[in-house]
C-alpha cells in the first residue's frame, strides 16, 4: 500500500501522552491502554486473561484455540525470567573506547518485545527467529505475567531456537531499544564497556525507564558501563570499527545547549575515532537518525536511499556526495549503492512516515532487511545480495513497524561478543 494519506496503528503509547490522558477512557477501546500494567493498567494475570488478550487482537499463538492456550500458559507458569531490576552497574573507566562495526562477532541482539502492540508480535517474532539462529536474542519485557505468552507465541511457529532466547524481566517505557540501549566499545585492553547516553527526546511521554535501561542490563551482565554527556540515540551512528564514525546533523540539534563544537569534543572523550562523518537529517522526519538514509555495510561499503525521493531529494544528494569525495579513516574510497525510495506517507493526516530500506541489521553473517509489502521490497533485497554477497539476507515484516519512525535496526541494540 503507498497511499499518500493512511490510517495505521501506532506502535507508541498514545495514553500515556501529555495532554492524553484524560482521553484513556476512549483509548481503552482504541488502543491495549488497558494492559499497560506499568502506567497503571492490569497486565492479564492470569491464563484466562492472557488468552482473552491474544483472541481480542488476534495473535493466539498458530494453531490453537482461546481453550488451548489457556491450558499451555497455565502449564508456563514456572518459565524463568532473568530479572533486570537493580541499577548499580560496575564502573567503567573514563577513556575513549573503540565502538565495534555491526559485522563484528555479535554475542546478543535485544529487543523490547511489544506487548502492547499487537501488529508488531509477527515483526519482532522474525526478528528472534532470524537471530537466535547466530546469537542469543534477548527479550526485553514490562511485566512477568507476558512471559508465557511470549514464549507459547515463538514456540508454535516453531521457527526459533528457544535455547538461544532469554526472557528479561527489564521495564522499559517504549520498544525503540536501538536508541536509548546501551552503546558498546572496548578499551585499548580489549576490555568491554556498556555507555549510556541520556535518553530524553520525547518531552510528550515518560522517558525514566527508557533512560535508566542501560544501567540495568549492565549490572545484570556485570559489564562495566559510564555515562556520557550527550543527548543522543543509537539510532544516529554507525561505526567501521576502524576509526570512522558516521551520525547526522541531528546529533547538534539535540545538544544545541552545548555547541557544535564541545558536541564533538564530548564525542571524541566518549569514542576513539579518526573521522567523524556528518550527514544531513531528512526534513519533517521526526528522529533525525542517520540509519534513516544510509547503511554503513562494510568498512567500504555505504548503501543509501534513492536521491530522487520527493521533499528529501535534495539532503539525500548532500549525503551521497560526502562519501563520493571522502575516504574511510584507513584512506579508502566507499562503494557506493543505492537503494529505492518508497514514497512518504501521512498516518491519520498528522504523523510523515518515512519507510527506508537502510534501517537493517548485521549480525553474524546475516542481514535483516526491513520489507513493507511493496513492489520495491524485491528491489530492495536485490541491491543488499549485491552489495553484501556473503552474507544471508533475510527480509523482516516491517509494514506496521514503520508506523513508529523505523524499522529492525530501531528495534534492536547488539551486544558485542
Amino acid at each position: 500500500m503507498n497511499l499518500p494519506l493512511q490510517f495505521n496503528p501506532i506502535p507508541y503509547p498514545l495514553w500515556r501522552r501529555a495532554g492524553l490522558k484524560r482521553l484513556r477512557p476512549l483509548l481503552n477501546g482504541l488502543t491495549t491502554a488497558e494492559a499497560d500494567g506499568l502506567h497503571g493498567g492490569a497486565a492479564p494475570a492470569s491464563p484466562a486473561h492472557m488468552a482473552h488478550y491474544l483472541l481480542s487482537h488476534g495473535i493466539l499463538p498458530a494453531g490453537m484455540n482461546v481453550s488451548d492456550t489457556r491450558d499451555a500458559l497455565a502449564a508456563l507458569s514456572a518459565l524463568p525470567v532473568e530479572r533486570a531490576e537493580r541499577d548499580a552497574p560496575p564502573p567503567a573507566p573514563e577513556v575513549p573506547v573503540r565502538y565495534p562495526a555491526q559485522w563484528e562477532p555479535m554475542e546478543a541482539i535485544i529487543v523490547a518485545f511489544p506487548v502492547l502492540y499487537p501488529a508488531l508480535w509477527e515483526t519482532h517474532a522474525q526478528i528472534i527467529e532470524a537471530v537466535s539462529a547466530v546469537a542469543r536474542a534477548d527479550v526485553l519485557l514490562p511485566d512477568v505475567h507476558w512471559a508465557g505468552a511470549v514464549w507459547l507465541f515463538l514456540q508454535a511457529r516453531a521457527l526459533a531456537d528457544l535455547s538461544r532466547v532469554r526472557l528479561l524481566l527489564l521495564p522499559t517505557d517504549d520498544i525503540w531499544v536501538r536508541d536509548y540501549g546501551p552503546f558498546h566499545g572496548y578499551t585499548a585492553y580489549g576490555e568491554r564497556v556498556l555507555l549510556g547516553a541520556t535518553y530524553d527526546p520525547l518531552p510528550s511521554y515518560p522517558q525514566a525507564e527508557d533512560d535508566r535501561m542501560p544501567r540495568r542490563y549492565a549490572t545484570h551482565d556485570e559489564i562495566p558501563l559510564r555515562p556520557f554527556a550527550l543527548h543522543t540515540e543509537g539510532g544516529n551512528f554507525w561505526s567501521d570499527g576502524r576509526g570512522t564514525l558516521i551520525a547526522s546533523e541531528g546529533l547538534y540539534d539535540r545538544n544545541r545547549h552545548l555547541g557544535r563544537q564541545e558536541v564533538e569534543r564530548q564525542l571524541a572523550r566518549t569514542f576513539s575515532f579518526d573521522k567523524l562523518f556528518v550527514t544531513p537529517s531528512l526534513w519533517r522526519e521526526e528522529t533525525g537518525h542517520v540509519d534513516l538514509l544510509v547503511k554503513l555495510a562494510d568498512a567500504n561499503t555505504i548503501l543509501i536511499t534513492d536521491a530522487a525521493l520527493p521533499f528529501n531529494g535534495g539532503r539525500l544528494k548532500q549525503a551521497r556526495r560526502i562519501f563520493e569525495r571522502e575516504t574511510n579513516a584507513a584512506g579508502e574510497r566507499y562503494r557506493i549503492f543505492t537503494l529505492p525510495a518508497p514514497m512518504p506517507f501521512l498516518n491519520w493526516g498528522v504523523f510523515p512516515v518515512w519507510r527506508t530500506y537502510t534501517n537493517s541489521l548485521t549480525v553474524n553473517g546475516r542481514v535483516l532487511v526491513p520489507v513493507f509489502g511493496l513492489p520495491s521490497d524485491d528491489h530492495a533485497l536485490g541491491v543488499y545480495r549485491a552489495a553484501m554477497p556473503n552474507h544471508t539476507i533475510i527480509p523482516i515484516w516491517c509494514r506496521e513497524a514503520s508506523n513508529g519512525g523505523g524499522a529492525v535496526h530501531c528495534l534492536t541494540k547488539e551486544i558485542p561478543a
